[in-house]
């Protein structure tokens, strides 16, 4: 601790040597960052000062160009460089593409999520680079979003426990700082449309979205970055409460709030709250602002507005630190200890490769299984749909598909296995045949596709069994790809109907970047096997899974749709409707959060409490025994959930309160224990303070998200 406050008063000591030097001009210059795919000329003229903060979007060997002139400078500070490492350093071909943090959040394992996050950091450092822009920890709760592939789905404590891990492995060592976004309410925006006003309470906020930007400030995350949107018509922006009186003071955040995209032209051009570019930055910067991305009119503009007298020196110079500092902590200010960078050899390194291949299995969900899984050796299969054999689609976005410039043609890299790559080598010894069958596509689909139809369903009557790959493609998938319908689209459910029509045994595979309504299609269906956007090795885990050489162990974090038209479809809604259901579709959801078959049973006993009272300060203990009653060694998430009986506010049916993943061998029974502190049973009141009633208080404890065991606690 002596060592900490010794490192962290030099710092400190060498931000103030720094910052008495420096001009206005080259305090602001820190506060710039700027884009590789701007226009050439313009980040040419900036990149030749020397004193631009950071930049994005540059890989390896270009960082040098920028670096000499930074290092030639007066002040010698060295820019930060940063990428959007969603899902991996995945803009970078060949370095290892992960699964999208949706299907990452399905193995319910942060310790796997961490190591995610540690590789991705070796990778980015390996590259050259500092900076990711990455956990999102937005609730996936509304899928007509573009993004919510990049969400941990629908649980303020599995985003919060996830997203605090994957900053851990991100930081650790000190390779690359995180940044958790979008601070706040990004993806409660109204009708799923991305960077739109939110139309929620500050209650809500504290309820359910704020809990994982407070285990990211917990976690010491280095930077935040402010949401596109707005709250109830104030832009994120310019909210001084939500940046400043919130993150930094309440939540103790102590590193640097950078913008999104060109936040600050959207501020005069778009949401139209300020007259020009200085009132902009005037009242981003005393909103809490530290660094503008993007907006490269932001440097003349916040000069200005400082020498106006607009902006305080005190708010510039709140700033700077906070820039400074997260240098020092990446080493690069002189006379701070340097980071020692791994190799570039790391990038897609064979251990890397072990650990994708790791998050791709835990991530995949089995939904439906009427007996046909495992398939075990069978003599012929036929690969058939659109998805089959699509990188692009299994990567999702923010690949080197997708960004900084859309590249839907590009090559992939030979590494990648899409199921078609996958069931050939894991199925050697089968006759394994190929069609496509249809596109992801609306509208009329061209002359031949009659006869693509008419091909997959000749190799589909050929085989013994019809392994059937659908979902989405980034068309419909993705930032800025907010879409009305989250669907199956095209001809794919008349596939599913044609092959199953010619073949009893029907394995769909979705590949997806969110769940889709599959009412229809699930009835063609004799297996459904959930990937979302799985990376790299998701063909080879997905086939070694239907074959039965794996067992699955993922669950939903996320609900799949009931309807078209019934979402949000969020397990933890309040109970109190008229009816209670949409009259015209089916009310109880096959598919929700929490849900997930395995090749092994699972068996829970009711759960027992240490106590059936407990105070207010007080704690309690929740067990259950969980029984493997199969023959096949699995992993299952025992999940505990619970819910105030009676309350003065409106609360859930119920709220995930803990998770544990366990495995468990064949015939065995292993008792898994929950300590429940009783402050964690609280709610916010109208006032937004946070209060825990007396009374009775219900416990769930389930495997699947459906079936529940039940004890009571009554808290005095």
């Amino acid at each position: 601790m002596a060592n900490t406050a010794a490192r962290s008063a030099e710092v400190e000591k060498k931000i103030d040597e720094i910052l008495s030097k420096m001009t206005i001009e080259e305090k602001v210059g820190q506060m710039q960052q700027l884009a590789a795919n701007m226009d050439a000329a313009k980040l040419d003229e900036y990149r030749k000062m020397g004193t631009i903060g950071s930049f994005l979007h540059v890989l390896g060997n270009d960082t040098q160009k920028y670096i000499e002139p930074a290092e030639k400078s007066r002040l010698g500070i060295k820019p930060i460089f940063g990428i959007d490492a969603i899902h991996g350093h995945a803009l970078l071909k060949g370095a290892t593409v992960f699964p999208s943090q949706l299907a990452a959040a399905c193995t319910f394992d942060e310790q796997l999520v961490e190591k995610m996050g540690e590789v991705t950091a070796k990778e980015v450092a390996a590259d050259g680079l500092d900076w990711v822009f990455s956990p999102v920890l937005c609730m996936g709760r509304d899928l007509r979003w573009g993004r919510i592939d990049e969400t941990f789905g629908e649980d303020t404590e599995v985003v919060a426990r996830l997203g605090a891990a994957i900053i851990k492995g991100y930081q650790k060592d000190g390779l690359v700082a995180a940044c958790a976004k979008h601070y706040i309410a990004y993806g409660e925006a109204t009708g799923g449309r991305d960077a739109y006003d939110s139309q929620v309470t500050e209650r809500r906020v504290r309820e359910v979205l704020l809990k994982p930007f407070k285990a990211a400030a917990d976690a010491e995350v280095m930077s935040v970055m402010t949401a596109y949107g707005s709250i109830d018509g104030k832009p994120f922006t310019t909210s001084r409460k939500w940046l400043t009186d919130i993150l930094k003071e309440e939540l103790g955040f102590n590193g640097l709030i950078v913008t999104d995209w060109d936040n600050y032209k959207a501020l005069v051009h778009g949401q139209r709250v300020c007259e020009d570019l200085c009132e902009a930055c005037k009242d981003g910067i005393l909103a809490g602002n530290d660094m503008c991305m993007y907006t490269d009119v932001f440097y003349n503009a916040a000069i200005e507005a400082v020498k106006n007298g607009e902006i305080p020196m005190s708010a510039i110079d709140d700033s700077v630190r906070r820039i400074l500092r997260m240098k020092a902590r990446l080493g690069l200010l002189d006379g701070m200890p340097a980071r020692k960078l791994p190799p570039r050899s790391v990038i897609g390194c064979a251990e890397h490769v072990a650990v994708n291949y790791e998050v791709a299995k835990e991530s995949a969900v089995l939904l439906k299984n009427n007996g046909v899984l495992p398939l075990g050796d069978v003599k012929s299969v036929a690969v058939i749909g659109p998805n089959a054999d699509d990188v692009g689609a299994q990567y999702g976005d923010w690949t080197y598909y997708s960004h900084p410039n859309p590249n839907p043609q590009a090559t992939p890299k030979d590494e990648v296995y899409t199921l078609l790559k996958g069931v050939r080598e894991v199925f050697g010894d089968a006759r394994v045949t190929y069609a496509k069958g249809c596109v992801i596509e609306d509208g009329d689909c061209g002359a031949d596709s009659d006869k693509a139809m008419d091909e997959a369903v000749a190799c589909a009557k050929a085989a013994d069994v019809a392994v059937v790959v659908i979902g989405d493609r980034l068309k419909y998938n993705g930032e800025g790809k907010d879409v009305a319908q989250p669907i199956l689209r095209g001809r794919q459910i008349e596939l599913l109907k044609r092959v199953k029509a010619v073949n009893d045994k029907v394995v769909a595979v979705l590949v997806n970047g969110k769940p889709l309504v599959l009412s229809e299609a699930e009835g063609y269906c004799d297996a459904i096997v959930e990937t979302f956007n799985g990376g790299d090795m998701c063909g080879l885990a997905a086939a070694r899974l239907i074959k039965g050489e794996e067992n699955f162990g993922g669950k939903l974090p996320i609900s799949f749709p009931c309807g078209v038209g019934s979402g949000p479809d969020y397990y933890n809604q309040y109970d109190y409707w008229h009816g209670g259901r949409y009259a015209d579709v089916k009310h109880e959801n096959p598919y929700p959060f929490g849900f997930g078959l395995s090749y092994s049973r699972f068996e829970y006993s009711a759960p027992v409490l240490s106590a059936g009272k407990a105070k207010r300060d007080g704690a309690v203990r929740v067990s259950v025994t969980v029984k493997n009653a199969s023959d096949v060694d699995g992993k299952e998430t025992v999940q505990l959930y619970f819910r105030d009986r009676v309350c003065k506010m409106l609360t859930p049916v119920r709220k995930l309160l803990d998770f544990k993943k366990v495995f468990i061998g064949a015939g065995e029974s292993k008792t898994v224990t929950f300590d429940v502190a009783v402050a964690d049973l609280g709610y916010y009141d109208e006032n937004c303070v946070y209060t825990v009633d007396a009374g009775a208080f219900d416990f769930y404890v389930s495997g699947d998200g459906i079936n529940f065991g039940h004890a009571e606690l009554i808290v005095e």
